[in-house]
């Protein structure tokens, strides 16, 4: 398909932090399928394959993580900019990259660290997820990080639109490399950031109803799913119910993402340049105005219905406990680090409790339970409530 005027360029890239040399370049990739690349090798990438994404330590095969969300992500991502004529590769790379910072437990870890490091600028796993791309992860001789291109990270510096008040860690980074926080992202970005939406909104549902968390009468109160779900049944009226199900999620994607495309090249209808997007008064890569209603109503209902669930709330302060009683066990042994983070602790504060942090933030799920049994002598129990 044709590059829209709007879409962002490879070869007009405003760079990387450190210059590179690309005599040496491994094959004919633009610079944004060199960063998708870099993101799918890292070891930061990996490890999202046993991070939580809804439930915790799930003992099913068949239940998403980190890791597979991020390629459903991807994948719904792709598929809206190659309809907008938007570069694919650095929609891709944003959509692999966003959830990289992470730390094990999902939100219930974020909770347990943002507590602990509250005295010394807290933790946010957005901006964490630039510290690993930019400091933490460097496999490379000559510069830090994975010196991603400027665009795959602006994309991912302002996940959810323009960054009035960054906090320490991304104004950090952002004074030593400016990432233009006051405006908006790409149209690759915002699309990015609309197809984690859509992914997680259905994905979740699948889960939970293969979990019983969700039952689909409760579901069919919402207009949205009751309208899809009576289109499946006319469809494929003899088909098992199991069968039906899934196709339900996946018209629930295709309706969103139609919708998407629509109401997207409504909103750019006249523009002519990346210029013109970033400076825009708002994102223009979103729902239609109902659509945006019958999301929120969605968004509500699993907050209700799955999110909030009893179970989930009990499961989720256990794994709490542990990334907290973690950080306070490295905070008065740091001898219990691996070597190569104890060598690098700094001896004050702030630095000190953020090296525990980051340290702690790059564990998995499995990783964590491991290393708590390992400090105090029993494994956490109630950790997998699927």
């Amino acid at each position: 398909m044709t590059r829209a005027l709007f879409a962002a360029d490879p070869a007009a890239s405003r760079g990387r932090e450190f210059g590179t040399d690309r005599s040496g370049a491994r094959g004919p990739r633009s610079e944004f399928q060199r960063d998708r690349d870099r993101v799918i090798h890292s070891i930061a990438f990996r490890r999202l394959r046993s991070k939580t994404q809804v439930f915790i330590a799930p003992d099913g095969d068949h239940y998403r993580t980190r890791l597979t969300h991020s390629l459903e992500v991807a994948q719904i991502g792709r598929v809206i900019a190659r309809a907008l004529g938007l570069d694919e590769d650095l929609t891709e790379a944003i959509c692999l990259a966003h959830d990289i910072g992470h730390p094990p437990f999902g939100h219930a870890g974020e909770k347990a660290l943002a507590q602990a490091t509250e005295r010394h600028g807290g933790f946010d796993h957005n901006a964490h997820t630039l510290r690993v791309l930019m400091r933490l992860e460097s496999p490379y001789c000559d510069h830090e990080g994975l010196n991603l291109s400027w665009e795959v990270l602006e994309g991912l510096a302002k996940h959810n639109g323009p960054v009035a008040s960054p906090n320490w860690a991304l104004a950090g980074l952002d004074a030593g490399y400016p990432l233009d926080l006051a405006n908006w992202p790409s149209l690759e970005a915002q699309v990015a950031a609309v197809a984690d939406d859509i992914a997680y909104d259905n994905h979740d549902i699948d889960d939970g109803l293969r979990a019983d968390f969700l039952a689909l009468d409760d579901l069919l109160t919402l207009d949205f799913v009751a309208d899809r779900w009576r289109s499946v049944e006319a469809q494929f009226p003899g088909a098992p119910h199991e069968r039906k199900l899934r196709e339900l999620v996946r018209s629930q994607i295709g309706v969103m993402v139609n919708d998407v495309i629509e109401q997207t090249r409504t909103a750019t209808d006249g523009i002519t340049s990346i210029g013109e997007v970033r400076g825009a008064d708002r994102a223009l890569a979103t729902f239609s105005a109902e659509m945006e209603r019958q999301e929120r109503l969605l968004k509500r209902f699993m907050y209700d219905r799955l999110y909030l669930h009893d179970e989930q709330l009990a499961t989720a302060e256990r794994a709490r406990d542990v990334v907290a009683r973690l950080f306070a066990a490295y905070e008065q042994d740091a001898a219990l680090m691996p070597r190569d983070w104890q060598d690098g602790l700094p001896e004050s504060e702030p630095g000190r409790s953020r090296h525990i942090a980051d340290f702690i933030a790059g564990m998995t799920d499995r990783y964590a339970i491991d290393q708590c049994a390992r400090i105090y002598g029993k494994a956490p129990e109630g950790l997998s409530n699927v």
